[in-house]
């Protein structure tokens, strides 16, 4: 049985976060510990957008989670927590936030992408296209970049692996180019995939 016939049947054909029966998508809930089946939900196409573009985000159409919070399935509960995290700000999420109970695996899990934390106390590092770095990921130099006593030019193009992020400023992180230890300013790096 393939996934999405699986997906359909474990949700009776609706959006695990909001109950709509039209346009459902296969979303694979990012950071899960598990694969296939449990790592991943069926959701309408308005939930996928405003959980991948959070710009667009409606509040009120999340009020579905006061319903999908007490899912069964883990990762229904992971993306409710998620979504009324990225909602606190208005109130009503806070008050379900403080009833949702996750058990220690799935919470580990709804907190893998850093949802949740305090931003004001969290130094970001984000990059020229507005991504945000995180230490171990792979970056791409937008620009040539002299690189002050070494004597060379990194150039445009240039992939540096697993970076580190300087924790104190959010404009630097650290990396290997052409065998140097460097910092690089954030504002000429993209975040490869």
């Amino acid at each position: 049985m393939s996934l999405e016939r699986e997906l359909h049947k474990r949700s009776g054909s609706i959006c695990e976060l909001s109950g709509e029966t039209e346009n459902l998508k296969v979303y694979e809930v990012p950071k899960s510990p598990k694969t296939g089946l449990d790592a991943h939900i069926l959701i309408s196409q308005t939930c996928l957008e405003q959980i991948e573009n959070p710009s667009t985000i409606d509040p009120n159409h999340w009020r579905c989670l006061n319903d999908s919070m007490w899912s069964e399935v883990p990762a229904v509960q992971v993306m409710a927590w998620r979504m009324l995290n990225r909602l606190k700000s208005e109130g009503w999420p806070q008050d379900l936030l403080e009833m949702l109970y996750l058990d220690e695996d799935t919470m580990a899990w709804a907190q893998a992408t850093g949802e949740g934390e305090d931003l004001d106390d969290v130094v970001k590092h984000i990059d020229a296209n507005g991504a945000i770095l995180q230490a171990g990921d792979s970056v791409i130099l937008i620009k040539d970049l002299d690189v002050k006593g070494a004597n060379f030019t990194a150039k445009r193009g240039t992939a540096v692996r697993n970076i580190s992020l300087v924790h104190d400023n959010p404009e630097h992180i650290e990396g290997r180019v052409s065998g140097q230890h460097i910092v690089i300013l954030t504002k000429f790096v993209k975040k490869s995939n």
